[in-house]
């Protein structure tokens, strides 16, 4: 069966270090590019993630320390990436909870511009999950009655994702689904955008899945205290909770949502302190008034200047002196008096 493509779709897997987009690193990425006339290109890396692969991931994926030792890092690989899947859709199974954000985060740690805007997301686990609720192993099996070879090697996996969606989409061929709310659809479909809107039903703002659209086309919390809380709303209630999260051990690309959605806050705010001002009206005075007011200050009198009589002024007493008067005998017969000497 042919899928209908109105641009490339990109299938792609990634094994990895773990399973933590903040602190896990790629150790190899595949990716299967259908094109809308039915070719193929096929890439595959493998990346040294310059950690250690822990065993028990090893053990699943058979990717060791050895193996990737010698390979190029993903800040080498991430324009030869960027350039592959530059006009494509993104397609994986389990690819909007971890594939997608851990290549986001790879892409924004390196500073190589990767932009999710304008593609579609096909999540092959999301239809199966909601279709049948299975494994990629065991919807190989389902729908394709195939086991998958060599399991958990990137390029394996990318193709059993591949088969299993164009087998899901001659499978549920106008077959009737009932959501939640008991809405029923037609939603497994031969065109990319009709999966993308099935495998994005939790509509999720940061494929983390830390943010997500309410049913107004808003972004909310999807986590802690303040689920299904419009994230502006706590920003303006509590500004401390973005500093908090831009500070704290999240993704990358969550990050980068949120300064998103700060900044167009902050913008708004902007726009309506401006939109204030302009709204303010001017105290006008008419030019008849003020005439009249002028005229009035200048036909009064003037009036005298009060002064206070001031009991005494601050400088210092002194007693008025008289000129001294020369020594005669008068004066030196009162003095022989006072102290009773004879001259």
């Amino acid at each position: 069966m042919k899928l209908n493509l109105k641009r490339p779709l990109a299938f792609f897997d990634l094994e990895a270090t773990g399973i933590n987009i903040g602190a896990d690193r790629i150790v190899e990425i595949s990716v299967i590019k259908l094109h809308p006339d039915g070719s193929e290109e096929v890439k595959t890396w493998r990346v040294n993630p310059e950690m250690p692969i822990p065993v028990e991931s090893s053990l699943i994926h058979g990717i060791y320390d050895e193996h990737i030792k010698d390979e190029p890092t993903f800040k080498t690989i991430a324009p030869l990436v960027s350039a592959f899947l530059d006009n494509s859709d993104l397609a994986g199974f389990n690819s909007n909870k971890f594939d997608i954000p851990m290549l986001m985060e790879e892409f924004l740690r390196v500073g190589v511009l990767f932009d999710l805007d304008n593609r579609h997301f096909v999540d092959v686990q999301n239809i199966f999950h909601q279709m049948e609720q299975r494994t990629l192993k065991a919807a190989y099996q389902f729908y394709c009655n195939k086991d998958i070879l060599n399991a958990h090697s990137a390029e394996a996996d990318t193709r059993a994702t591949m088969e299993v969606l164009l087998a899901q989409i001659e499978r549920y061929e106008n077959q009737e689904w009932e959501d939640k709310k008991g809405n029923k659809s037609i939603p497994v479909v031969n065109h990319v955008e009709g999966l993308h809107k099935f495998t994005n039903l939790n509509r999720p703002v940061d494929f983390a899945g830390r943010l997500a659209f309410n049913d107004n086309g808003e972004e909310v919390f999807n986590f802690g205290k303040h689920k299904g809380k419009k994230v502006e709303d706590v920003f303006n209630a509590e500004p401390s909770y973005y500093s908090w999260m831009m500070q704290g051990d999240f993704p990358l690309y969550t990050k980068r949502k949120l300064e998103e959605i700060y900044k167009r806050l902050m913008d708004k705010r902007q726009a309506d302190r401006q939109q204030k001002a302009a709204q303010a009206k001017p105290v006008v005075v008419e030019a008849a008034k003020v005439e009249e007011v002028i005229k009035k200050d200048t036909t009064k009198p003037p009036q005298p200047q009060k002064t206070f009589n001031k009991p005494y002024d601050n400088k210092p007493f002194k007693k008025k002196e008289e000129p001294v008067k020369p020594v005669d005998e008068d004066m030196l017969k009162l003095l022989a008096d006072k102290f009773k000497k004879g001259l």
